[in-house]
Parts: C-alpha cells; sequence; structure tokens
C-alpha cells in the first residue's frame, strides 16, 4: 500500500496488479440509482464494498465482484472514500447522522460524497460535523435517470472541496462522463433542485400551452410537431437567457416588450374566449404588465425578468467574454 502524508490529510491507495491507482470505495444504497453507478466503479476495477438493507440488491453486486458490508460500521470502517445514493433527506439523516452511522465511524482524512437528491441544509449541517472530525463530506447529487447511471452517460454536481474533488475525479468519472464542480458545499444540492424545479415548471407552462391549442381545435401532435420547427422546439431554452439576460442587456432590443405583450396579451384572450384556466400565462402577462408601466417597452421583452431579480434581491451581470467563452465549450466537462 502507498500512503501519501501531508499536513491536512492523510491518504491511502493500493495498486493493482497492472500498477494502477486502485481506491478503497463504500457504496451505500443499491437502487435504482445506487446499483448502476457502484457497478461501473467495479467495473472500472475498484475495491468496492456495499451496503444496502436488501440483500437482494448487495447479491446482484457482490456476483459482480464487490464485497459485502455487514453494517454502515462495518463499510465506513474499511474504505477510504464512501458514496451515498439514498432517497431523499430522512435517510441521508439515518445513514449519516444517525447512530452508528457514517459520522460516528469515519476517520480523519476520509471523505464522503453525498449523491441523494436531498436539502442544502443537512448538506451544510453534515459538512460541518465531518469538518469537526478531521473528514471530508461534498454535496454530489447527480443528473441522467436509472439509464444513465447504468450508461455511465450521468452529470455529477458536486459542491465543497475543490481539491477532493479533482483527487477523486477518476472515481466520478468511472460512474459518470459529466463531473462538474459547481461551487462551495451546498451549491450541488441547489443545482440539482434548481434543474428539477425547472424540468417539473416547464411541464407545468407544456400543460397549459396544449390545453388552449388543444381545445381552440389543433391536433396535438401536429401541434408538437410544428412546435418543434419555432424557437423553443429548436433549441434549449436556456440558450434564450445569453444575450440578454445574463449579460443584463436589454437594450437594443431583439424582440421588444410591447410586441411580445401584444403576443402574451392575445394569447390569454384566447383562453378566455374558450374558458381554459391560463394561471401561468396571466401571471407572465402580469409581470409584463407591471414592466411595461415602468416604461420599459421599447426594451427587449426579457427585461421583465428582471422583477423577480429585484424581489429576490439578486442582480446578475455574467461578463460576456466569460459567457462567449463557456458557449464555445461544450457542457460535461470537469471544471
Amino acid at each position: 500500500m502507498d500512503v501519501v502524508i501531508d499536513r491536512h490529510r492523510i491518504r491511502a491507495t493500493t495498486k493493482s496488479e497492472d500498477g494502477s491507482n486502485r481506491m478503497k470505495v463504500g457504496y451505500i444504497g443499491l437502487g435504482n440509482m445506487g446499483r448502476g453507478m457502484a457497478l461501473n466503479l467495479v467495473k472500472a476495477g475498484h475495491d468496492v464494498t456495499v451496503f444496502d438493507l436488501s440483500s437482494e440488491a448487495m447479491d446482484a453486486l457482490v456476483s459482480a465482484g464487490a464485497k459485502a458490508a455487514s453494517s454502515l460500521r462495518d463499510l465506513t470502517k474499511s474504505v477510504d472514500v464512501v458514496f451515498t445514493s439514498l432517497p431523499g433527506p430522512p435517510q441521508v439523516e439515518a445513514v449519516v447522522l444517525g447512530p452508528d452511522g457514517i459520522l460516528d465511524n469515519i476517520a480523519p482524512g476520509k471523505v464522503l460524497f453525498e449523491l441523494s437528491t436531498s436539502s442544502r441544509e443537512l448538506a451544510l449541517r453534515i459538512h460541518q460535523a465531518f469538518a469537526e472530525k478531521g473528514a471530508t463530506m461534498l454535496d454530489a447529487p447527480v443528473s441522467g435517470g436509472p439509464v444513465g447511471a447504468s450508461s455511465g452517460d450521468m452529470a455529477f454536481w458536486v459542491g465543497g472541496d475543490r481539491e477532493t474533488f479533482e483527487r477523486y475525479l477518476p472515481l466520478l468519472k468511472a460512474m459518470g462522463d459529466k463531473p462538474r464542480h459547481v461551487g462551495p458545499i451546498g451549491s450541488g444540492t441547489i443545482v440539482k433542485l434548481v434543474n428539477n424545479l425547472t424540468g417539473q415548471m416547464f411541464l407545468t407552462v407544456m400543460a397549459e400551452t396544449f390545453s388552449v391549442a388543444v381545445k381552440a381545435g389543433v391536433d396535438p401532435l401536429e401541434l408538437w410537431d410544428a412546435l418543434r420547427l419555432g424557437v423553443i422546439g429548436k433549441g434549449s431554452a436556456l440558450n434564450m437567457l445569453t444575450q440578454q439576460f445574463l449579460p443584463g442587456h436589454f437594450d437594443p432590443p431583439a424582440f421588444a416588450l410591447n410586441l411580445a405583450y401584444k403576443d402574451v396579451n392575445l394569447a390569454t384572450q384566447l383562453g378566455r374566449d374558450l374558458g381554459v384556466p391560463m394561471r401561468l400565462a396571466n401571471l407572465t402577462l402580469a409581470e409584463m404588465t407591471e414592466a411595461l408601466g415602468r416604461g420599459l417597452g421599447d426594451k427587449d421583452c426579457r427585461i421583465y425578468m428582471q422583477l423577480q431579480l429585484e424581489r429576490a434581491g439578486v442582480t446578475i451581470a455574467v461578463d460576456p467574454e466569460e459567457l462567449a467563452a463557456r458557449q464555445a465549450n461544450p457542457p460535461g466537462q470537469a471544471g
């Protein structure tokens, strides 16, 4: 065994017969997501110990080459880095902070990557408790679903110590092809929650817009196919933020607010004519109306988005050169 010692941490790695670094990894939670990720670690040649309440799930990993731990204590004490993939905050708190859980058995220099979709408050609390014991915790929720967990087509949004992220990047890349450090502890959880919220809100919008179009007599399949030809259908909605919203530049306009207001007003009127509830459309119209009342009709239509930033007490003004550099590089690169 090779041991590396510095002022801050003790790290141990084992060498395989071919001389490559193998890490002693613990994986807790072998559900729809965890099973595939743990299996990818085994396939990558790492020394993997697993624990789950389901003996069937454990047996499947053991048959693939993993070791089975008899308890959280057994697993935590036998590995150098632990990954947890659990259903939600109650399970995370029980496994990590509960009696004889990970915290009770973690040694100085050891690391926990918490992959669950959990709460920022809990991530901060776990991080603090680990720091008091000389250990490190990073929140690293994932996106890709069970299929991605098995295939390796996965995003990891990691918050916490950057040096630790980079040191264990080979493990993350063994599980998924898009690991990314996104900021200090808790940032990974924030990105994951906002990602999921955006997706569900977008679906709510689609339900409303499709309902009015179908009520008006348009075939839903024809509508879907036709919308793919427009701005929304031809690219990510995130691309609509790059020229105005992110840099905070709304003049000259690409599409003026007063023209966009006219369109949204006509669409909501269509809903009223048909007796279709248009709650989201009416909210959007109200935001645009307020912006018009401030004399912003000649600015780019996206300027009404500033009202929400104002209420939240935040300012967004991304450097255009940095934004262009990010656009020039495909997402998914570690960094």
